[in-house]
C-alpha cells in the first residue's frame, strides 16, 4: 500500500490530502495557517493525515509507505508583497541599470495625485553596470572583458548583497555573455544566489525580463532555505520520498528546480484548483467549467474550455494598488489564466468613503481572523456574516474541531450596523450580496474578455468557502449546473495530486517570416528541449509519457499585440513557414473577423512545453461505516435570497447521502471542510462518485 500526499498552504488555512495511489480513497486535513512559520501547521496536518490512515497500514508505519509529495504555497507570493526577501543585487549593461526604475512610464490611474509606482526590489547602490553588448539579432557586439567582470564580483562581493540577478540587453536572443558572468560569479562566490534572465525568463521587453529575474533572486534564498526546511519536517515524520512544487502553469517541478527558478511557483496554489475543478468536471462529464474557488483570504475565477485551462506568459505581483492593473511587478512567467478577487471568508466589510457598504480586499486572515473565531478580531467579515446568515454550522465548523462563537459574529455585525442604521441580520445580508457580485461581476468580465457565454459552462466550486458562495454567484451569472467535487474544501489539493509535471521554455527573436534562419530556429529549440527533457527526469518518480508542444507568438509587421498558435512537436524546416502563415491568418480572422491581405507577418516569440500525459484523476471518497441515508440530520433557519428573508431548511450529512439521492432546495449540506448552501429553489443530486451537482432552473 503506497500513499500520495498533497499540502497547500493558503493565507489562512493549510490544507492536506493523503491519497491511496491504488484505489484513489482520499483523507483530509485542515489547520490553520501558523503566520509567523507556516511549516508548524504544515507539520500538524502531516501529522493529522498519517494518522488518519494508521489503522488501515497494520502494523507498518504509513510514513513510510508514502511514495511522493505535492507541495503548494504563497511563499513567494507574501515574500514580494511584504518585501521580505533576500538582499539582492543586479549587473546589468552598461547604462540600463535604471530601466527598472524607468519602467514603461505609464501611470495606472491617470486621475489619482498621489499616485504610487511599485518600487524596484533591488536599490540603486546595489545595482552594478558592465561593459558589454548584444545586439538585437543576437550578435555579440562587446563580449565582457575578464578585468571588468572581476571588478563588479569584487563589488558584489563587498555590498553584502545574498543573491544577485544578471539581465543583459539582448539576453534573450543570445546569453552567451549572461552564461559567461554567471559562470564567473558562481566561481568567486560559490555561496551567491544566482539569476540569469536568460534561464528565467528569455523573452524580450527588457523592463519585465529584468523585472522577473530580480524577482527570482529576490525570493531564491528564501525558497531554498523553505524547502531544505520542509524536506527535514518530512523526515523527521518519517516521509523519505520525493518532493514535488506546483508551478503556476498548471503543473509540477522538482523541489531542486523549484528552488532554482522559484519565480515560477508565484501562483501554485489558485493553479491547483483550477486543475481539480477541470479534472471534476472532465470525470462527470463536464469539458467547459468555470472553476470557482474561494478560501479565507481571496476568491479565484478561471474558465476551462475543452477540459485544459488556458496559459498566459506573463503577470502581475505585489500590486501597489492590490487589484489596479498596472499597478504591480510585471512579470514573464507561465501561469494559468485566472482572475483573483479580494472575497474571501476573512474578507473585512467597512463603510467606504461615500458611506456604502463595501467587502474586501483586506482580510483578516488567520490570525486574529473573523469575529467569530474568538481569537481576537473585531472587524466583521464574510465569515461572521455567513454565520449570522445560518450558513454556517457553529459548533460543527471544521468538522466540530473548531467552534464558532455566533455572539461574537453580531457584535461585529451590530457595530458596523450602528454606523449604517441597520440591524445585524441586515448587515449579513449586505455583506453577502455584496461579496457575491463583486465576484460575479469580475466572472462577467473574466468570461467576455474570452468571448464566452456563461450559460455554456458548469460552475465547479472549491475551497472552504467556495461551497457557501457557489450557487448564489452562479444564479447571478445565469451558469446551469454547480458541480461540488469530493472533499471541495481542499480542492487546491486534489488538483495537485492530478497535476502532471510539466516544464516551459521560451526564446524571443523578432523576425519577419520570410527572414527567419530555420536552421538556428530547429537548433535553438532543439537545444531548449533536450534541457526540458533532463528537468522533467529529475522530477519523474516512474517512465511517463511526455506530450510535447510548440507555441508561436506572431503578429503582422507593425502590430504591438501578438496571436498564439500551437502545434505538436516537429522537427523545424523552411517549410513550416507555411504552415505558420495558415494557422496565424485563421486564428486572425477568428478572433478579428478577418485578415490583412498584404499584411506582413513576424514571428516574436517561440515556446516550447512538455508535460506528463494524464488521465481523469477519479477520487474516492473513504466508504461510510454507516448505511446512507436520506434523512436530514437537523433543521435551521437561513437566509433564502429568493424569499428575501430567514427560512427553515433541511440540513444533511453530505457523506451519507447515497449517489442517486435526489433533493430539492433550498437546502443545507454539511461536510467538515466546508459547507453546501443551496440558497434557493433547485433540484439538487448526487453523482456516482458522490460529488453533488445542482440544477438550477430557469427561474432561479
Amino acid at each position: 500500500m503506497t500513499y500520495r500526499i498533497a499540502i497547500d498552504i493558503g493565507g489562512t488555512f493549510t490544507d492536506g490530502v493523503i491519497e491511496n495511489a491504488a484505489t484513489g480513497e482520499v483523507r483530509l486535513a485542515k489547520r490553520l495557517t501558523t503566520q509567523s512559520d507556516p511549516g508548524e501547521a504544515l507539520a500538524d496536518v502531516v501529522d493529522d493525515l498519517l494518522t488518519a490512515v494508521r489503522p488501515l497500514n497494520g502494523s507498518d508505519s504509513p510514513a513510510g509507505a508514502v511514495s511522493e509529495v505535492v507541495h503548494g504555497s504563497t511563499l513567494v507570493t507574501n515574500a514580494l508583497i511584504e518585501r521580505k526577501g533576500a538582499k539582492t543585487a543586479l549587473i546589468a549593461t552598461e547604462g540600463t541599470a535604471d530601466v527598472i526604475d524607468i519602467a514603461r512610464e505609464v501611470r495606472y490611474d491617470l486621475y489619482d495625485l498621489d499616485i504610487q509606482m511599485p518600487k524596484p526590489l533591488v536599490d540603486r547602490e546595489h545595482r552594478f553596470e558592465l561593459r558589454e553588448r548584444i545586439a538585437a539579432d543576437g550578435v555579440v557586439l562587446a563580449a565582457p572583458d575578464q578585468a571588468d567582470i572581476d571588478a563588479v564580483i569584487a563589488k558584489l562581493s563587498q555590498s553584502g548583497a545574498q543573491s544577485v540577478a544578471v539581465a543583459f540587453l539582448h539576453a534573450c536572443v543570445n546569453p552567451e555573455n549572461e552564461i559567461r558572468v554567471g559562470e564567473a560569479i558562481k566561481v568567486a562566490l560559490p555561496d551567491m544566489a544566482i539569476s540569469l534572465s536568460s534561464r528565467v525568463a528569455r523573452e524580450i521587453r527588457e523592463y519585465e525580463r529584468t523585472t522577473t529575474a530580480t524577482a527570482n533572486a529576490f525570493v531564491q534564498p528564501i525558497v531554498e532555505k523553505y524547502l531544505n526546511e520542509l524536506s527535514a519536517r518530512l523526515r523527521q515524520a518519517g516521509i523519505d520520498a520525493p518532493l514535488r512544487i506546483m508551478v503556476s502553469s498548471g503543473g509540477s517541478t522538482s523541489a531542486g528546480i523549484a528552488a532554482e527558478v522559484p519565480i515560477t511557483t508565484l501562483e501554485s496554489g489558485p493553479a491547483g484548483g483550477v486543475l481539480s475543478a477541470a479534472n471534476a468536471g472532465r470525470a462527470a462529464g463536464f469539458d467547459d467549467v468555470l472553476a470557482f474557488d474561494m478560501g479565507g483570504t481571496t476568491a479565484k475565477i478561471c474558465t476551462v474550455v475543452s477540459g485544459a485551462p488556458s496559459v498566459v506568459h506573463s503577470f502581475e505581483a505585489a500590486r501597489v494598488r492590490r487589484f489596479k492593473k498596472g499597478s504591480g511587478l510585471p512579470l514573464l512567467i507561465a501561469s494559468i489564466d485566472l482572475i483573483e478577487i479580494g472575497a474571501g471568508g476573512g474578507s473585512i466589510a467597512r463603510i467606504s468613503d461615500l458611506g456604502l457598504l463595501t467587502v474586501g480586499p483586506d482580510s483578516a486572515a488567520a490570525d486574529p481572523g473573523p469575529a467569530c473565531y474568538g481569537r481576537g478580531g473585531e472587524s466583521a467579515t464574510v465569515t461572521d456574516a455567513d454565520l449570522a446568515l445560518g450558513y454556517l454550522n457553529p459548533g460543527f465548523f471544521l468538522g466540530g474541531r473548531m467552534a464558532l462563537d455566533l455572539s461574537a459574529a453580531q457584535n461585529a455585525l451590530q457595530r458596523l450596523g450602528d454606523r449604517l442604521s441597520l440591524r445585524p441580520l441586515e448587515v449579513a445580508k449586505g455583506i453577502f450580496n455584496v461579496v457575491n457580485e463583486a465576484m460575479a461581476a469580475a466572472a462577467r468580465v473574466h468570461i467576455a474578455e474570452k468571448a464566452q457565454d456563461p450559460r455554456r459552462f458548469t460552475m465547479v466550486a472549491t475551497g472552504g468557502a467556495g461551497p457557501v458562495h457557489a450557487v448564489e454567484i452562479a444564479r447571478k451569472l445565469r451558469v446551469p449546473r454547480v458541480l461540488f467535487p469530493i472533499a471541495a474544501g481542499t480542492g487546491s489539493c486534489l488538483g495537485f495530486l492530478a497535476a502532471p509535471l510539466r516544464v516551459d521554455r521560451s526564446w524571443s527573436k523578432p523576425q519577419s517570416l520570410d527572414m527567419i534562419n530555420w536552421q538556428e530556429v530547429e537548433t535553438t529549440l532543439a537545444k531548449s528541449k533536450r534541457e526540458a527533457e533532463k528537468e522533467l527526469q529529475s522530477a519523474l518518480t516512474q517512465p511517463a509519457d511526455v506530450a510535447w508542444q510548440i507555441s508561436v507568438e506572431m503578429r503582422y509587421v507593425g502590430q504591438g499585440a501578438n496571436l498564439t498558435v500551437s502545434f505538436p512537436w516537429q522537427s523545424i524546416s523552411a517549410a513550416f513557414a507555411a504552415e505558420l502563415d495558415a494557422s496565424f491568418r485563421k486564428a486572425y480572422e477568428i478572433n478579428y473577423g478577418g485578415v490583412l491581405p498584404t499584411g506582413s507577418l513576424e514571428v516574436v516569440t517561440w515556446r516550447i512545453a512538455g508535460a506528463t500525459q494524464q488521465d481523469i484523476k477519479r477520487f474516492v471518497w473513504p466508504a461510510a461505516g454507516k448505511p446512507f441515508a436520506a434523512k436530514p440530520k437537523a433543521h435551521r433557519e437561513i437566509f433564502c435570497t429568493q424569499a428575501d428573508r430567514m427560512v427553515e431548511v433541511a440540513v444533511y450529512d453530505r457523506y451519507a447521502l447515497a449517489s442517486g439521492t435526489r433533493l430539492r432546495g433550498p437546502l443545507i449540506l454539511e461536510e467538515s471542510e466546508s459547507t453546501i448552501v443551496v440558497p434557493i429553489a433547485a433540484e439538487v443530486e448526487v453523482l456516482d462518485d458522490l460529488s453533488v451537482l445542482i440544477h438550477l432552473g430557469a427561474d432561479s
